[in-house]
């Protein structure tokens, strides 16, 4: 039988993914994760049946990171010794591995909203319509988001810096 619980449990993979792009640690990816899923298991009643359990999780997810975020202006954290040895690790022997090193910095280069509609897109497959659930903002808002998003994205794994325009 196919119950929610393993209905959430198939999701995980993503939710891991989008966590690490969202915090670019694998560490406090899983404590997102975990702390999505803690959330969404205790407040599984207030899931509508009729809704998509996908994108009702991926804002979960995101709302744990925002609250960490404010959670950290608040009171910063300091790295330690293991995010010390994970930056001085040898560097990649294949090519494949330096073109996602590039790909990880040009995303973090992004504006926070591009990066995620980017990610939410074209890593985890959502519709537009699942994205502005997400991120609740209009269908459009998604659509040019990611369009701006896709096109910086270009322009920043192809050597360049993005021109600034002049808006009249």
């Amino acid at each position: 039988m196919n119950t929610v619980e393993s209905q959430i449990e198939a999701e995980i993979p993503g939710l891991r993914r989008y966590a690490r792009a969202l915090s670019g640690d694998v560490t406090q990816a899983d404590d997102l994760v975990q702390d999505c899923l803690e959330r969404a298991l205790s407040r599984l009643a207030l899931w509508r049946r009729d809704s998509n359990l996908r994108a009702w999780l991926f804002t979960i997810l995101r709302h744990v990171w925002i609250d960490e975020l404010r959670r950290r202006k608040v009171r910063p954290e300091h790295g330690g010794m293991d995010d010390a040895m994970d930056s001085a690790a040898a560097a990649p022997s294949q090519m494949d591995r330096l073109a996602v090193r590039d790909l990880v910095a040009a995303l973090a280069l992004l504006a926070p909203e591009q990066r995620e509609t980017v990610l939410l897109v074209g890593l985890e497959g959502l519709t537009y319509a699942e994205v502005a659930g997400v991120t609740g903002v209009p269908v459009g808002t998604v659509m040019s988001r990611l369009k701006r998003g896709r096109d910086r994205l270009a322009l920043l794994m192809h050597g360049g810096e993005a021109a600034l325009r002049r808006v009249k």
